[in-house]
């Protein structure tokens, strides 16, 4: 009976299906897809906001200092970007947060930041990320932040209240530009934290050397790292040297990009979309900016969400330069997000 009466309603809303109605009266329900309602658009800084999310009821939660990945429609098209979850567990209201900084020319985190409204649905993946706290917590711990690698840092430092001793070396532009800057001064006063806030537009950037000096009993910190790569490699370069490399844990936004070469002309054949993409851009951001849906993920090349079979021509990792081909008809998978062209290349998509 059940089966006959699906069928029916099946018959009665053709082409659509009766899902496609209850997505309309009820998309954050069980078993649908996983989606979010945002709930408030509050601004932290003049370019950086937090997102406040009501997830589906199928959300499992998260570990404070992991990442969601969004999906939203930015001018008529699904993009998804990966951001970190910066809310308490133990809301009352049952929602979730992230904290977005809006980037020049970010056509996701400027839409989120500046024009994204209360009511929009969300596609939402489950949270994931290894840039957590381990079960047995550190007797000391550092913290080194610059711009918005603060979000997964807040996150742990507001769920987190057994940390007994923690340093947090944080930097920006200026005062105005540290994201929870009122947050984070209000934690140092009440004793919780010691706050080191560096403003490059008067003490310049941030490097290794100067956060040594600044917390002399660095050895006996297990410390997190979270900001721009250039500050990331230098701070585990001087780990690796001093003999810490095993106690400094980093999270990266952005692969980091070591080699770059030529590009060339990207087909996707079942898109029907050509496009022509330079050495050091990954395809992923070209298609994009293009118009073409892609599949992604983290956009690091850590998920694999991005994958795509490539059916002829050449591209170059561009965390390597290791340069993969394809002979026609070939499908090897290539992932889009840190691959450029490398020379004329066909993308089954």
């Amino acid at each position: 009976m059940r089966d006959r009466v699906l069928k029916l309603a099946e018959l009665i809303t053709t082409p659509l299906l009766p899902s496609d109605y209850l997505d309309l009266v009820d998309p954050l329900r069980s078993g649908a897809d996983l989606r979010g309602r945002i709930e408030a658009v509050l601004p932290e800084t003049r370019d950086a906001a937090t997102i406040v999310i009501r997830p589906g009821r199928s959300w499992k939660g998260h570990t404070p200092g992991q990442y969601v990945r969004i999906g939203i429609d930015v001018d008529g098209v699904r993009q998804w970007r990966a951001y970190s979850l910066t809310s308490h567990l133990g809301r009352t209201d049952g929602c979730i947060a992230v904290t977005v900084k809006a980037i020049p020319d970010g056509k996701v985190s400027n839409h989120l930041v500046h024009r994204t409204k209360p009511g929009t649905i969300v596609q939402l993946d489950q949270a994931t990320g290894e840039f957590v706290l381990p079960a047995e917590r550190p007797a000391k711990a550092l913290f080194v932040t610059a711009g918005s690698g603060i979000t997964p840092v807040m996150g742990m430092l507001r769920n987190h209240r057994e940390l007994a001793d923690v340093v947090l070396v944080h930097s920006a532009p200026t005062r105005d530009d540290v994201v929870f800057g009122d947050e984070l001064r209000a934690l140092a006063a009440d004793g919780r934290i010691r706050l080191i806030e560096r403003h490059t537009d008067v003490d310049g950037m941030l490097d290794a050397a100067a956060i040594a000096e600044l917390v002399p009993d660095l050895a006996e910190r297990a410390t997190w790292a979270c900001g721009p790569v250039g500050m990331l490699e230098a701070l585990e370069a001087h780990w690796a040297a001093a003999g810490l490399g095993d106690r400094l844990y980093s999270e990266r936004f952005r692969p980091t990009v070591l080699v770059t070469g030529e590009g060339g002309t990207v087909s996707f054949t079942r898109n029907g979309t050509t496009l022509e993409a330079d050495g050091a851009t990954p395809i992923l951001d070209a298609a994009e900016e293009a118009g073409v849906l892609m599949p992604s993920g983290c956009r690091m090349g850590i998920c694999y969400g991005c994958v795509l079979p490539l059916r002829e021509g050449a591209v170059r990792d561009l965390r390597n330069g290791e340069v993969t081909t394809a002979a026609p008809g070939d499908g090897v998978l290539i992932q889009t997000c840190v691959s450029a062209a490398a020379g004329a290349c066909d993308i089954d998509h």
